[in-house]
């Protein structure tokens, strides 16, 4: 592997290697090494219980209230080949992958060559800066995944989301202001919006205040662009 070729996946890593042979390794499929024991296949293997050691104890802290069972879906989700696919195509790696001539590329760009890819790059890392600067990348490169897939399995869970994120990336807390309320007082709608350092997010409405504060929480989570808007805007 050229010296440019290390430092430009260096660059996308984020992470400078002691011992580049580890980085060559961990891209070089089995299908392009002269002996499978020179492949990434080992490498695979380890990145696999790093990668699942550090999003278990990443869900573990960041859900305090979530039972055995919902984190187990939650980590599955986030370490599924699919994931991690879509993590190496993100990162760019796709184009560093050393594949043999008579592999299908499609294989290499989309599927699970494409996550054994990460896996190996993950113990790639473990063994050349050791666990914490494994940790590192495995946060940085998955904390989008791991937002999605909590939006995905837990919908009701929006105010727990959006707590979570203001307090590791905005230095506050969410607030929730209800706005107006219509209706007898047997049938009353509520419009909530949450407030974040000074800034209202779009209200929404909904039969109870707990419901209106998930709706409204909801749409804090698109406007920061950390969910998708949906077809349907809840409103008046």
């Amino acid at each position: 592997m050229q010296a440019e070729n290390v430092r430009q996946v260096e660059s996308l890593l984020e992470y400078h290697f002691q011992a580049p042979q580890l980085l060559e390794e961990a891209l070089t499929h089995s299908s392009q090494a002269e002996d499978r024991l020179a492949s990434n296949e080992r490498m695979e293997f380890l990145g696999d219980s790093v990668l699942s050691l550090v999003i278990c104890r990443a869900l573990f802290d960041q859900f305090p209230d979530y039972q055995e069972g919902d984190l187990t879906k939650l980590k599955s989700m986030i370490v599924s080949r699919k994931s991690c696919s879509e993590i190496t195509s993100r990162l760019g790696l796709i184009e560093y992958i050393r594949v043999g001539k008579g592999t299908d590329l499609g294989r290499a760009l989309t599927g699970s060559i494409a996550a054994g890819v990460l896996e190996a790059v993950v113990a790639a890392i473990y063994l050349d800066g050791g666990l914490e600067a494994a940790q590192r990348f495995i946060l940085s490169a998955f904390e989008e995944t791991i937002t999605a897939a909590n939006a995905c399995e837990h919908q009701e869970n929006f105010k727990s989301m959006l707590q979570q994120y203001c307090q590791r990336h905005m230095e506050g807390t969410p607030a929730y202001e209800l706005l107006d309320e219509k209706g007898p007082d047997h049938n009353k709608c509520f419009e909530v919006a949450v407030v974040i350092r000074h800034h209202r997010y779009p209200s929404a409405w909904s039969v109870t205040k707990k419901e209106a504060e998930q709706r409204a929480a909801r749409n804090a989570l698109v406007e920061l662009g950390l969910l998708l808007s949906e077809p349907e805007e809840e409103s008046a």
